[in-house]
């Protein structure tokens, strides 16, 4: 029977719920949450005997585990993810893989030390539209990626990012690392290469203009609603933001190709919108996943026209079952295999490593007048 934990069970944490599969020899059996709310909900939905704790240091002490799952805010995930390694657990890091690129290289010697499996859960690996673009590069539709280009429309950034910890520095390093790493990752992905070089971009251009802020001992109040709009119009928002609210990046990649990323926490809708375009062709995205009320297109270009709003041929991307446009049941899934078997479809731990490591260094660049960096290796 495996044995499973996690740190931080709430909020992004019910990820967790996903492995308790007692009847395939797998169990949730112990959590670690600050919310006495949250241990009552497992109690129910989970079941009544789970351990709780409010100390992670005590869980991995007390609770015999196989792996845990780190899903607490990102700056916690350093020090509990080596606490968990040092331990020999395997674990499951939610991305960003931590919000420097010192603290990403001290992860990866905790588990090559330990030996303990250490997987990264960037679950953007598992859209169905990122996997049907993924197999249409590789099949060698539009011939050898040379650019791709990835504008993230982030509606409810003023719902969410400015409302709690996200909106500090400290905790995050930056937008451009936290939320852009899932797409960092996917443009590594769909390249087959990392970024070895970066420019970034960006400033806080709305929402340090809003002025109804939370008292700073109140606790954070997020949650997507449609009604909040214009975004200077958002009430309650953190009393400290420092993070940059659009930023841009561009990236000159290890295999030749090139690329960008722009992100936006104040655009009126909500879509990542991916190119790629290669030597004998482009596909583009509409929609991230599909739903029962919109179904994702793929579009392709591959021959020679003028302008074609829909291309020369459309992928419809039917949907899936699950959380995440079913990338969370995938995902889990596959983090399962990886503890059976040894084997993963998911990113590596370099893959996550590189996608910080980029985020970070645009961050860097943008906060000091945009001058390049080179992105440096890991030395284990």
């Amino acid at each position: 029977m495996l044995r499973i934990g996690s740190l931080g069970a709430g909020g992004r944490g019910t990820l967790c719920q996903l492995v308790h599969r007692p009847q395939e020899g797998v169990e949730l059996t112990a959590i670690c949450d600050l919310d006495p709310k949250v241990h009552d909900d497992y109690r129910k939905t989970v079941r009544p005997d789970i351990a709780v704790y409010t100390d992670y240091r005590r869980m991995l002490a007390e609770a015999a585990l196989d792996a845990v799952f780190v899903t607490t805010p990102d700056f916690l995930h350093e020090a509990m993810a080596v606490a968990a390694l040092e331990r020999g657990i395997a674990v499951y890091l939610e991305k960003p893989m931590a919000i420097t690129v010192e603290g990403c290289d001290r992860i990866l010697r905790a588990a090559r030390k330990s030996k303990a499996k250490l997987y990264v859960g960037h679950n953007m690996r598992f859209f169905p539209v990122i996997r049907t673009m993924k197999q249409i590069i590789d099949s060698g539709r539009i011939g050898p990626v040379q650019a791709i280009w990835c504008r993230h429309f982030v509606g409810y950034g003023g719902d969410a990012f400015f409302k709690d910890w996200h909106s500090e520095r400290k905790y995050t390093t930056g937008l451009l690392l936290q939320k852009a790493a899932h797409d960092i990752d996917v443009i590594h992905y769909l390249a087959g290469a990392y970024t070895v070089r970066v420019v970034g971009m960006g400033r806080l251009s709305v929402y340090n203009q809003v002025t109804d802020r939370r008292p700073p001992n109140e606790r954070s109040k997020t949650g997507w609603k449609m009604t909040n709009w214009p975004p200077l119009a958002q009430k309650q928002l953190s009393p400290v933001i420092d993070v940059e609210d659009h930023s841009m990046m561009l990236m000159q990649l290890a295999s030749g190709a090139q690329a960008s990323y722009q992100q936006c926490h104040y655009t009126p809708d909500s879509h990542r919108n991916y190119t790629v375009i290669g030597t004998q062709g482009r596909i583009e995205n509409c929609g991230d996943f599909s739903t029962e009320a919109a179904e994702a297109v793929i579009r392709i270009w591959d021959r020679r026209v003028g302008y074609l709003e829909n291309g020369t041929e459309a992928v419809s991307v039917p949907p899936i079952l699950g959380s995440h446009g079913g990338a969370d049941p995938l995902i889990v899934d596959d983090f399962l295999g990886y503890l059976k078997t040894g084997r993963r479809e998911g990113a590596d731990p370099l893959d996550a490593r590189a996608a910080v490591a980029a985020g970070c260094l645009a961050t860097q660049s943008l906060r000091e007048g945009n001058q390049p960096f080179d992105v440096p290796e890991f030395r284990g």
